[in-house]
């Protein structure tokens, strides 16, 4: 017979159901659209868009996109108090935090192209 979730948390002690809380709030953390980031930091799109020079519509149709620029990302993070990093995992290493991808500078001249210029 099937046990209704709500029922077998009640069933946990008072640590118990402490951790599931936090374990959930953390899961759920992990995982935010950018509407969801920015209601979670308690800012309106009218605030975020003065921050970015562009129009609240403009913030709703951003929010509402599935795909975004990394800069354009970047800029509405940065909008927002954040930070952007981009990491890319696999199963058989540590996760590596990819640089020159999400900074306001300018990308760095590899030493190629520099030995190439002095020669």
């Amino acid at each position: 017979m099937p046990m209704n979730i709500r029922k077998k948390i009640a069933k946990l002690s008072a640590a118990q159901r402490k951790k599931v809380e936090e374990r959930a709030a953390e899961i759920i953390a992990e995982e935010m659209s950018l509407r969801d980031l920015r209601k979670a930091r308690k800012l309106t799109q009218a605030r975020v868009a003065r921050a970015l020079g562009i129009n609240q519509d403009s913030v709703s149709r951003l929010e509402q996109r599935s795909d975004l620029l990394l800069s354009t990302l970047r800029k509405t993070v940065k909008a927002m108090g954040g930070d952007v990093r981009i990491v890319a995992q696999f199963p058989d290493r540590a996760p590596v935090v990819l640089s020159d991808l999400s900074n306001d500078d300018s990308p760095r001249k590899s030493s190629r192209k520099l030995s190439h210029a002095r020669a």
